[in-house]
C-alpha cells in the first residue's frame, strides 16, 4: 500500500496559520532514506511517519523528520500527529492518544466541543537546565546590542526532549530585529547540544498574550519556525525556574510567527513542586488537506 497523508495546521484557530505538518499513515515499509527524502519533498519544518496504524506498547510508534534530519522529538508534530491518529482511526472522543516518539512515550490530552477536538495539551518531559551563554556573544549571533538582553535572567540551554537556547529580550522591539547572522550561528550549534535560538520578550502583538517569541534553527533547514512546541515547553521550565512572573507556576498564552505571516498561539501551563517542573503545551490544530502518495 501507498502511504496516505494528512495535512495539518498546529497552533493555529483557522487554516493558514500556525505550523503546518505533513502526517504520513502507513510509513512502516518505508527506509529511513525514503523517509528523509519525503521530509525534504515537503520542506515544512517537520514531517511525521506514522508506522502503523495500530497501537503498539500503550502507544503509536512515529518518527520526526525535518528537511535535514530524524529529530527524537518535536512539539507541533507531537499534537499534529495526536489530532489525525484521533481524527483518521479512532474517529471517536478519546481523552488521551500517547506517541512513542524517540525521546519515549509523550501522552496528548484531549478536550472536545461537541465532540470535536477544541484543545489538546502535551505533557512533556521534566526541564534539563545546560551551559549559559555570554550575552555579548548571542546579542553579537542575532545582530542586537547586548543591552537589548534583559540581564536579569541567563541566556541558557534548556531541554525537555529537544533543546534550545533560549534569550530573554527586553522589548517587542528587539524580538523584531533580531537576525541570525548564519556564521556565527553555525560556529555556536558546532559546539552545543541546541540547535534552535528562541528569542523572546514580554511586549506583544496582540492584548490578550503573555509573550512574544520567535524561534531559529538554520541547521535543521528551518531558518524561522513559525510555532515550536518543543521550545515553548522549555521555556516553560525556564520561566518558572527563574521566577519569571514572579510565580512557582504559570499558565500563560505565547504568540509566535507574526514576523513570517503565521500567527501562531501556544498556551504553555508549568508548576514546580519537589524540585521538578512539570511541563504542558497546548493548542488547537485544523486540518488541512488530505493526499495519497503516488
Amino acid at each position: 500500500m501507498q502511504p496516505t497523508f494528512s495535512i495539518v495546521d498546529v497552533f493555529a484557530k483557522e487554516k493558514y496559520a500556525g505550523n503546518q505538518l505533513a502526517v504520513f499513515r502507513g510509513a512502516g515499509s518505508l527506509s529511513d532514506k525514503e523517509m528523509q527524502k519525503i521530509a525534504k519533498e515537503m520542506n515544512y519544518s517537520e514531517t511525521t511517519f506514522l508506522l502503523s496504524d495500530e497501537p503498539q506498547g500503550g502507544g503509536y510508534d512515529v518518527r520526526i523528520f525535518t528537511p535535514e534530519e530524524e529529530i527524537p522529538f518535536a512539539g507541533h508534530p507531537t499534537l499534529g500527529t495526536a489530532f489525525v491518529i484521533q481524527q483518521e482511526l479512532i474517529r471517536q472522543p478519546v481523552e488521551t492518544i500517547v506517541l512513542n516518539l524517540k525521546v519515549g512515550p509523550i501522552p496528548v490530552t484531549f478536550q472536545y466541543q461537541n465532540d470535536f477536538p477544541d484543545m489538546m495539551w502535551m505533557k512533556q518531559n521534566p526541564p534539563v537546565f545546560g551551559k549559559t551563554f555570554d550575552r555579548e556573544q548571542i546579542a553579537d549571533l542575532l545582530q542586537l546590542a547586548s543591552d537589548e538582553i534583559d540581564d536579569r535572567f541567563p541566556v541558557q540551554e534548556v531541554s525537555t526532549g529537544l533543546p534550545a537556547i533560549l534569550v530573554p529580550l527586553k522589548n517587542l522591539h528587539a524580538v523584531k530585529r533580531s537576525r541570525v547572522d548564519r556564521t556565527k550561528y553555525f560556529e555556536l550549534v558546532n559546539t552545543t547540544e541546541a540547535k534552535a535560538i528562541l528569542v523572546f520578550s514580554p511586549e506583544t502583538y496582540e492584548p490578550d498574550t503573555h509573550l512574544n517569541a520567535r524561534v531559529y534553527v538554520d541547521c535543521l533547514g528551518i531558518p524561522e519556525d513559525p510555532a515550536t512546541g518543543s521550545a515553548n515547553g522549555n521555556l516553560a521550565g525556564y520561566l518558572v525556574k527563574y521566577r519569571y512572573f514572579a510565580e512557582d507556576r504559570i499558565d500563560i498564552r505565547v504568540e509566535q510567527g507574526y514576523e513570517i505571516g503565521r500567527p501562531s498561539l501556544l498556551h504553555l501551563q508549568a508548576a514546580e513542586s519537589q524540585s521538578e517542573i512539570e511541563i504542558s503545551v497546548g493548542g488547537n490544530v485544523v486540518m488541512v488537506a488530505r493526499g495519497e502518495w503516488a
